[in-house]
């Protein structure tokens, strides 16, 4: 029996895309995969990410459909762009930070451990009530970039803290070998699919 229980996933796309650049690698998904069915049931993994709307191509649209096909629920959310009229800037609006945070709380009565991927201090009080429910929660950030992308708050809160940059040499992967459709498989029995997004970075 495994002994961490049921687990799920929660993917926030954007900060752990930022995150896995700053510690100057890629994340191999399918190993990731493999990483936390060996410490659980792994019930779910949920990748959240916005697609910027009017965009014809977005570079994150091979590893959205990649994801989709290979035992991840992907949940996106079409984005507004616009120019910051102070900055001058280019702004994408949009977030996915209570669409996670809806989901988790929902299938709370039914895991015994979430691991939630990202360090945004928004989601201290999403972890507090998932405790509140019996749910041990683990975080994976890092603190081994100046600054840390992981909020202090959330870091203290978690059960369990694991810093990405540990992680590596599991679910780490060759900038070369990039999602494709060449690498499409079989959809994993134990989870079902949905349609999802990892988005551009978010401001």
């Amino acid at each position: 029996m495994p002994s961490n229980g049921k687990i799920a996933l929660f993917i926030d796309g954007s900060n752990l895309h930022a995150t896995s650049k700053a510690l100057g690698f890629d994340i191999d998904y399918r190993r990731l995969l493999g990483e936390f069915q060996s410490r659980g049931a792994l019930l779910r993994a949920f990748y959240y990410t916005t697609v910027v709307e009017d965009q014809e191509y977005s570079s994150v649209r091979p590893l959205i459909d990649w994801l989709d096909y290979n035992g991840y629920t992907v949940v996106t959310k079409l984005t507004k762009e616009f120019v910051d009229a102070i900055t001058g800037r280019r702004k994408v609006k949009g977030s996915m930070d209570v669409d996670l945070a809806v989901n988790a709380m929902e299938l709370a009565e039914h895991v015994d451990q979430i691991v939630l991927f990202s360090g945004d201090g928004n989601f201290r009080s999403l972890v507090e009530a998932l405790q509140r429910r019996g749910v041990r929660v683990t975080v994976v950030s890092t603190l081994s970039t100046q600054p840390a992308m992981v909020a202090d708050d959330l870091r203290r809160q978690a059960d369990i803290f694991i810093d990405l940059a540990e992680l590596k040499p599991k679910v780490g992967r060759d900038p070369a070998n990039r999602p494709g459709s060449r690498e499409m498989r079989q959809l994993p029995q134990f989870l079902s699919r949905v349609a999802i997004d990892r988005g551009d970075q978010v401001e």
